[in-house]
């Protein structure tokens, strides 16, 4: 046979994305390997239910303290706000967020749960348990869990163990142990408040006392009042004892009154200057009324320039210029006067300050002393109140049922377990066989394009199909080359084979795998079955057929998992 074909080239072939992830080829990869994971699954749920079952059951007690304590007085909520370093000293820091946070951590601290510890390894080793090498932070962190409620100073406290006879005597002593903590520390730090107080106020006492004599006879030798050495807001509502407030009285007359001597210059004989403060003549002022009538009235008879008119006006101004004389002189006195009491008022800069200084120095003493004698009352208080920075709100409570081990779950996360690692190795191993189950991935991997999908369980089909094929795409072809790729099944080759050569009356047909012996045919058809051929077969297929160059019509896809039409 004479072959007319020109060697054709093959299409290239994109490469496969092996990290390419595929919702619908996982799907199918986890199908094919159901009883991998099926078998992974029960194995799992097998040994967390012989886990579960064998454990021994676990018990827990509960109780709950309240931190903060409700009934603290006023005065010590005062004294925590005012000194917050003698509140702490004292054991009243407040009940914020740091002070629960605190009484939490020494709850949980060796201080208070070491002697518990002791309790329960003792008990464990008369049981015949090794205790040896048991730790106390291995033990609190499993065994007890201690907690703020969220929101408020209630403290949850949890103990779990497999003996339910140790349970409520663990959680009994904890609280126990608490208690004695708690008070003996609190009425450490209020005997140590109440001792510091004590002699603070003694020694401040006595320095009030001497600080307070100094300003006295300081005041007495330079006749200076208490006021003088106050501040200025103290001073200006005091009853006018200051003597610097007094003399800032007279100082202030004093310019009032040179601004109305002033004024009073400069009004002359023009217009008449009256001093509030001062008595105005009523002999002279009548004198003034009745020229200013007697002036109004010729104005409005005689010509402006009449002698009368002019003679009044001149005895106008010589009254006014002798009201305001009058006037100046009274006021002349009256700033002499004030002037003599301004200077004797009059103290040196250095005395002012030195006795200011005594004052506020003696005032401070006196402050501070009042001070720490109401702090040393309210801690004497506290003291004698004898309270407790926590109650018990709720009896150590043991659970009627065990809490562990929840069987349901363990091996409800068991199956999950078993599932997650059946899949995982299905996957890897279904990737490592390289066999391609993907119709979208055999379409990237063959060089030539999908002719037909050729159901294996409808075989009866296949004659029209073929007809079809062999009037279509075949038509020209006098030889055709089928190569089966991979290992499709052989009965299903054969039976396609057979087919065809009906289909293609009167020409060759040549089945192999070898592509020598389909090389000389005038195109060449593949049959490709999927899960029946790996990647690296179609990888060494597309090498082989790019050497070869006869050209390739198309290839089949016998599915096996395609219905019948």
């Amino acid at each position: 046979m004479t072959s007319t074909n020109t060697p054709a080239q093959v299409a290239p072939v994109q490469p496969i994305a092996d990290d390419e992830i595929d919702l619908r080829q996982l799907v199918a990869a986890l199908i094919r390997q159901k009883k991998l994971i099926a078998g992974v699954a029960g194995t799992a749920v097998l040994l967390s239910g012989l886990y579960a079952f064998t454990r021994d059951p676990v018990w827990q007690g509960e109780s709950q303290i309240v931190l903060e304590n409700q009934d603290s007085g006023a005065g010590f909520a005062q004294l925590a706000a005012s000194n917050p370093i003698l509140a702490n000293l004292a054991g009243a820091s407040g009940g914020g967020g740091s002070q629960l946070e605190t009484e939490v951590t020494v709850l949980e601290s060796p201080s208070v749960l070491k002697p518990t510890f002791d309790f329960v390894k003792a008990r464990k080793a008369q049981q015949g348990e090794d205790t040896s090498k048991w730790s106390f932070t291995a033990w609190r962190d499993g065994n007890l869990d201690i907690e703020l409620e969220k929101g408020t100073s209630v403290l949850n406290i949890t103990y779990r163990d497999t003996d339910p006879d140790l349970v409520l005597p663990v959680i009994k002593r904890i609280t126990s142990d608490y208690q004695r903590y708690s008070g003996r520390d609190r009425q450490r730090g209020l005997t140590q408040g109440v001792s510091y107080l004590e002699k603070q106020v003694l020694t401040l006492r006595t320095k009030a006392d001497l600080s307070m004599r100094k300003a006295q006879a300081y005041a007495l030798t330079h006749e200076l009042g208490l006021q003088d050495g106050m501040p200025a807001a103290s001073t200006a509502n005091s009853a006018g004892t200051s003597v610097e407030a007094n003399r800032g009285q007279v100082q202030q007359r004093v310019n009032a009154l040179e601004q109305q001597l002033i004024s009073a210059r400069r009004a002359r004989n023009r217009t008449v200057f009256q001093a509030p403060q001062l008595e105005a003549n009523s002999e002279l002022f009548s004198q003034l009324q009745t020229l200013e009538s007697n002036l109004q009235q010729k104005q409005s008879l005689l010509n402006p320039n009449d002698d009368s008119i002019r003679r009044l006006q001149r005895q106008r101004q010589n009254l006014i210029a002798y009201i305001n004389q009058q006037t100046i002189g009274l006021l002349e006195g009256e700033l002499i006067t004030a002037q003599s009491q301004l200077s004797s008022l009059n103290r040196p800069r250095d005395v002012v300050l030195k006795h200011r200084e005594l004052v506020r120095t003696a005032l401070r003493d006196e402050k501070t002393l009042a001070e720490l004698e109401i702090q040393l009352q309210t801690l004497q208080l506290e003291q004698a109140r004898q309270t407790e920075p926590w109650e018990l709100i709720s009896t150590p409570t043991l659970l009627d049922t065990p809490v562990a081990p929840r069987k349901k779950r363990m091996v409800a996360l068991g199956l999950l377990a078993g599932l997650v690692l059946g899949s995982g190795a299905a996957l890897v191993i279904d990737r490592r066989t390289g066999l391609v189950f993907s119709e979208d991935e055999l379409k990237t991997a063959v060089p030539a394009p999908l002719l037909e999908r050729l159901s294996l369980d409808s075989s009866l089909e296949w004659p029209s199909t073929l007809q079809l094929m062999a009037q279509g795409p075949l038509k020209n072809a006098q030889s055709i080359g089928l190569v089966p790729v991979g290992q499709p099944d052989s009965f299903a080759v054969q039976q396609f084979q057979n087919q065809l050569k009906k289909a293609c009356v009167a020409r060759e047909i040549e089945a192999s795998q070898d592509l020598v012996k389909t090389r000389d045919c005038d195109t060449q058809l593949l049959l490709i079955q999927p899960g029946y051929v790996s990647r690296k077969q179609l990888a060494q297929l597309n090498q082989s057929l790019a050497l070869q160059g006869t050209p390739i019509a198309g290839w089949v896809l016998l599915d096996p998992t395609m219905e019948a039409g």
